[in-house]
């Protein structure tokens, strides 16, 4: 920025810059302080310059001059710092050349001087365009990780907005989980009070009938009592006359059977009580399954879509999902939640009419062709074609009689097996043999839109008796 006249810019008042300036009703402006000086000491509001009475006592800031101001201050610091670097410190010469030893830039008369003696120097263009080069260079990789910085910071908006979405679609899966349990509850607790209703209501009903007999038996055994008492009353003759019928009356009374309390006319409590929690719970299996692989969402590849139970994978529409470190580099694949590093583990996986697939494990690092990949292995069916591959193993063909339809992976970390076997035929297929010495995560490869099941296992619930 260049003006016309540095007085253009000067309070009238202090003569150097406006600082602050203030614009009065006549359009004169001064610095804040300078004019509240002169008012204070002229004790009137008027203009310095055309004795015009101000109207304000605290008249507007003039924003635009301030900002001309500072701009003049700026544009003049830097040409005074520019104009005092240009001459040499010590001879107040023109800085000519660039000491190559000591990395700065001197004059003709430093040249000669004793302290650059044998010293090697370059023409300040020169100089300036080599110094320039080596920045760019190290510029470049400054570039490339800002660039870097950039694309993980969109990764890490992405991941942000994702997190979200799982969490709302998690929560959502929970609650519908839940509500199914809370179903099961509830339709248990009505049928087990039903039961305990009916029961009320049958043992009741028998005692009401049992107080009925009672009452009956009651009401005859006091009339015959009345009966017999009142011929003790009679004259002798009458009695007499009188007492074999009497007598042969209470003999049938005698030969009644004596009321008895009836057995069993309680609520039975421990049948509804006893074990109830275990019973429900063993009766919750018939509703309940279990997956020995949970397959991670985290590391699908963005075209596969998979179940709400994480038990089938199939291929889809692509998906907008964050780059995060654990999503697998193998296209179109997906791995178990859950690694192991040691034991024997083993699931079961429907292919059906699926055509193009791959089931076996991901894991340890091998070194392959001069470079680090993860280890894989497993067996392969795509163009009618039924193979076996791992990162360690060449390419072998597979005989396949008739397409599979469920597959069982086996995998024997300790004895460095990993075998795969028809369920329907109960026959072996084909066994990798390495030393295994990472953890080893379940594999699913799909391009194809029949989904790849793993099959749950039976639930059984047993009791163990102390003995």
């Amino acid at each position: 920025m260049s003006f016309s006249s540095e007085e253009d810019l000067t309070c009238a008042i202090c003569h150097d810059i406006f600082n602050d300036p203030v614009v009065l009703s006549c359009s004169h402006s001064f610095c804040k302080g300078c004019l509240q000086d002169w008012w204070n000491r002229k004790e009137e509001r008027k203009c310095p310059i055309c004795k015009a009475l101000s109207e304000s006592n605290n008249p507007p800031r003039n924003l635009a001059l301030k900002n001309l101001c500072e701009a003049f201050l700026l544009e003049r610091n830097q040409n005074n710092s520019t104009e005092s670097e240009a001459l040499c410190s010590e001879h107040s010469e023109k800085l000519k050349l660039f000491c190559l030893d000591h990395q700065q830039p001197v004059c003709l008369v430093c040249r000669d001087s004793r302290k650059h003696t044998n010293h090697k120097f370059r023409p300040i263009n020169e100089a300036a365009q080599e110094k320039k080069e080596e920045l760019r260079k190290s510029l470049k990789p400054l570039q490339e990780k800002l660039k870097l910085c950039e694309q993980v910071k969109g990764s890490a908006d992405q991941t942000e907005n994702h997190i979200r979405v799982q969490a709302q679609h998690t929560e959502m899966q929970i609650k519908k989980q839940f509500e199914k349990l809370h179903q099961f509850l509830q339709q248990e607790e009505e049928a087990r009070i039903n039961v305990l209703r009916e029961e009320e209501e049958q043992k009741s009903q028998m005692m009401k009938e049992k107080t009925e007999d009672l009452n009956r038996e009651i009401s005859a055994l006091s009339g015959s009592i009345r009966a017999i008492e009142e011929e003790l009353r009679a004259e002798d003759i009458l009695f007499l006359h009188k007492y074999k019928g009497t007598e042969e009356l209470i003999q049938q009374r005698h030969l009644l059977d004596d009321p008895k309390l009836v057995s069993g006319s309680l609520i039975d409590v421990a049948k509804h009580l006893g074990n109830l929690t275990f019973n429900i719970w063993n009766k919750m299996k018939q509703m309940v399954s279990y997956s020995p692989v949970i397959l991670d969402p985290n590391t699908a590849d963005p075209e596969l879509v998979m179940s709400k139970e994480l038990t089938s994978v199939k291929s889809g529409e692509q998906q907008q999902l964050p780059k995060n470190p654990e999503r697998t580099k193998f296209l179109c694949s997906v791995l178990g939640s859950e690694g192991f590093n040691s034991g024997t583990h083993s699931w079961d996986i429907e292919v059906g009419n699926n055509k193009d697939w791959e089931l076996g494990v991901l894991g340890e690092y091998v070194q392959m062709n001069g470079r680090v990949q993860s280890g894989l292995w497993r067996i392969m069916f795509s163009n009618s074609k039924f193979t076996a591959f791992s990162t360690t193993h060449p390419e072998k063909s597979l005989p396949l009689e008739q397409q599979l339809q469920r597959i069982r992976v086996n995998l024997d970390f300790d004895k460095g097996k990993l075998s795969f076997y028809d369920l329907d035929k109960n026959t072996h297929i084909h066994t990798f043999k390495h030393t295994f010495n990472d953890t080893l995560f379940p594999y699913i490869y799909t391009e194809n839109r029949i989904p790849l099941k793993i099959l749950p296992v039976n639930v059984s619930v047993t009791v163990q008796k102390n003995i």
